[in-house]
């Protein structure tokens, strides 16, 4: 089956995530998950692109990044994706025994307005949502934890945010999203599909070329086809 298209265009905001092979623990100790941020850090520095936020889990990572130029979303996680594959098999005398990844990472795109910050809050308060924390900010291999804490500003790798970052922020991030949030996320996340306004979601599929992932399993995919569908004589 032919892969979905993927929207990876400059200036663009994006939740991208990917899990262990089988929903594997790819994160066994403090150090493994300090190993994927460096890992991160380099690719960062090597492709251009924003890192906005990001939470590190035991079996699968969440980031929402910014590409700075066309396409190098893609090259950055396939680069940080491989990378952190070799050297989690050299480390832990894997080579052989098959994929660390259920396989390539998932991503959509992110409306940067009030969608955008229920992303973030998504994402920082995913070690909250599994219980592994008392309070979201506390879980150190996340973006919350580095912006609270003051590390972002010591050794900054954490781009700032294209609009402000609401007041009490933090009471924001631990409490919980909506039924109606979670549920649209988990849709984009599931489907590929742009999250924010319904505007503004028909104008990026129009002009990335991904309708598909907005539409029913088996149904017309672009926008066009569909048009001509319902407009076919009963």
């Amino acid at each position: 089956m032919p892969r979905t298209k993927r929207a990876d265009e400059a200036g663009r905001i994006y939740h991208a995530l990917n899990r262990g092979n089988d929903r594997r623990e790819i994160f066994h100790k403090p150090e493994d998950y300090l190993a994927f941020q460096r890992t991160l850090q380099q690719g960062l520095e090597k492709y251009p692109v924003d890192l906005l936020a990001y939470c590190l889990m035991p079996n699968h990572w969440h980031l929402v990044v910014r590409p700075r130029q066309d396409g190098r979303m893609g090259k950055l996680l396939g680069w940080v994706s491989a990378t952190h594959t070799s050297r989690y098999n050299a480390h832990n005398q894997r080579v052989g025994m098959g994929h660390l990844y259920q396989g390539p990472f998932k991503s959509f795109p992110c409306q940067a307005d009030e969608h955008f910050l229920t992303v973030c809050r998504y994402v920082e308060r995913n070690a909250l949502s599994s219980k592994l924390v008392s309070n979201a900010e506390d879980w150190q291999f996340g973006s919350l934890h580095r912006w609270h804490s003051g590390n972002n500003r010591d050794s900054p790798w954490l781009t700032p945010w294209p609009m402000r970052r609401p007041p009490h922020w933090l009471r924001r991030v631990n409490a919980s999203l909506s039924k109606k949030e979670l549920d649209a996320i988990e849709n984009a996340i599931k489907r590929g599909c742009p999250y924010g306004s319904k505007d503004w979601m028909e104008r990026t599929c129009e002009r990335t070329g991904i309708w598909s992932t907005m539409r029913p399993r088996g149904r017309p995919r672009s926008k066009a086809q569909v048009e001509a569908v319902q407009k076919a004589p009963k």
